[in-house]
């Protein structure tokens, strides 16, 4: 009877875990989805192919972190539309 009841904990705590970090995965635009993509994997050969004693897991943390700090940066500001001021 523990087993089982920890069983459920266990899973509960894996299921509330994994919708907290897929939610900021659903808010994106399949375009910046893509993006985020291709940047971890270009991240995560350039580390893996410089630093051969770097494990997987410590490269992909530390990529995951830098893919995400550009992309705050480079969505943290409003679009506007330039005005090229050409008039008829």
């Amino acid at each position: 009877m523990k087993r089982l009841t920890l069983v459920f904990a266990m899973a509960g705590a894996v299921a509330a875990a994994s919708t907290a970090l897929a939610s900021d995965w659903k808010a994106q635009p399949l375009a910046v989805k893509r993006q985020m993509v291709s940047q971890m994997v270009s991240c995560m050969k350039k580390r893996m192919a410089t630093d051969r004693l770097i494990s997987y897991n410590q490269a992909s943390k530390e990529c995951r972190e830098t893919v995400e700090g550009q992309l705050e940066k480079s969505t943290s500001g409003p679009l506007v539309a330039a005005d090229t001021g050409v008039a008829k």
